[in-house]
């Protein structure tokens, strides 16, 4: 003969890892939970792997309620409309898995609907605090009569209903304290027992410390040599103030040990070693990079010189021809003076033969337009 009842499972979650993360535009705040590991037995009822596995993905999208709602002395579902009213406080549960025999879930916050009731506001600020928050599964389950030896029932056809956030409340522990009430697919309401447990948590809080050393050890492991090197300085700096501070009381030779003292020098050493080629390091990583740049800066200086070259040997060569210098005087100058000389080679404007005598072949010089070979052309026809 089976029976139908509802059991809560009191468990603690692992306040250390809250993260908080935006979505939709939203805060929401993380707090990783557990319950129901396989095969547990609690209360004299044992709660088998199998049945478990069957049942723990319909912890997905459940209400995470601030504590079990209840009207009046009743349980009542965080499904049903009145115990949304009463306990609701913008949390749910996701990512429901089963790792190592155990069941892991997710509650979600979101921030913003939290604040909206006293009862979100209590659990934001525990989170903030970093106090202990216990959580407890509410599901219903069937009895089965089992060996009367390591447990009187077991457990079958599991229905999670949420994943309680408690605060301020330790959880009874004992059977037998209270009803709930349950609507049925008839709409029909029907009592039934109610069954508060506990899991052990000394276990679990072990996993929870171990999980957490292996991440110490991986966050110390990829620490910047800079947070490392701060953190030598800074104890040698404390080291030196302390054996000050003894030296001024006659203290001095008391002040620090040997070994502490040979423990800093070989820490510092260590340091000292890691960072001996950090300079070259990144010398070499700015050259790589910047290698490809220079090598384009280099190509156009290249180009660009080779074209000044060619045009100051143009120029030149119009200097000589115009006879304004001679070819070893003309390949002393600079691009820019052959630019400004080469302008008074140009056709038609013959340079001054003395620049003293007032000539000047610019728009002053009243020869400036006289052309001597045409007055030599006019000449000769008239003679004809």
């Amino acid at each position: 003969m089976t029976k139908r009842v509802r059991v809560n499972v009191r468990s603690l979650a692992n306040t250390n890892a809250v993260r908080r993360e935006t979505r939709n535009g939203r805060q929401v705040i993380i707090v990783p939970s557990a319950t129901l590991p396989d095969d547990v037995v609690m209360n004299r009822i044992q709660y088998p792997a199998d049945e478990i596995e069957k049942s723990f993905r319909s912890l997905n999208r459940t209400p995470a309620p601030h504590g079990h709602p209840m009207i009046g002395n009743r349980f009542v579902s965080a499904r049903d409309p009145e115990g949304i009213n009463v306990g609701y406080i913008g949390a749910w549960n996701e990512n429901a898995r089963r790792e190592n025999g155990r069941v892991f879930l997710d509650k979600v916050i979101d921030v913003t609907v939290a604040n909206r009731s006293d009862e979100g506001k209590a659990v934001i600020d525990a989170i903030n605090k970093g106090e202990p928050i216990h959580t407890s599964t509410g599901l219903l389950c069937n009895l089965e009569e089992g060996d009367g030896k390591k447990f009187d029932f077991i457990a079958r056809d599991i229905e999670f209903d949420h994943d309680a956030i408690l605060l301020n409340e330790e959880g009874a522990a004992t059977p037998d304290q209270g009803v709930g009430m349950l609507v049925n697919a008839k709409g029909e309401t029907e009592e039934i027992e109610v069954i508060n447990s506990a899991l052990e948590e000394a276990e679990r809080e072990l996993e929870w410390a171990a999980d957490w050393a292996i991440r110490a050890v991986d966050k110390m492991e990829r620490a910047s040599i800079v947070e490392r090197i701060a953190s030598a300085i800074k104890e040698a700096l404390r080291g030196a103030s302390e054996r000050e501070t003894s030296a001024a009381n006659g203290e001095a030779d008391m002040a620090v040990s040997d070994e502490q003292f040979n423990a800093l020098s070989e820490e510092v050493k260590s340091l000292s070693d890691s960072i001996k080629g950090i300079g070259d390091t990144v010398a070499n990583a700015v050259t790589e990079a910047v290698k490809p740049i220079k090598e384009h800066v280099d190509q156009i200086d290249a180009a660009n010189k080779a074209k000044e070259q060619a045009e100051l040997a143009d120029l030149t060569a119009k200097i000589v021809k115009a006879n304004l210098m001679d070819e070893d005087t003309a390949k002393e100058l600079t691009l820019n003076a052959a630019r400004a000389l080469a302008k008074k080679a140009e056709p038609g404007k013959a340079a001054a033969l003395n620049g003293a005598s007032g000539g000047s072949g610019g728009d002053d010089d009243e020869w400036a337009d006289y052309s001597l070979n045409a007055a030599i052309d006019g000449k000769k026809k008239e003679a004809a």
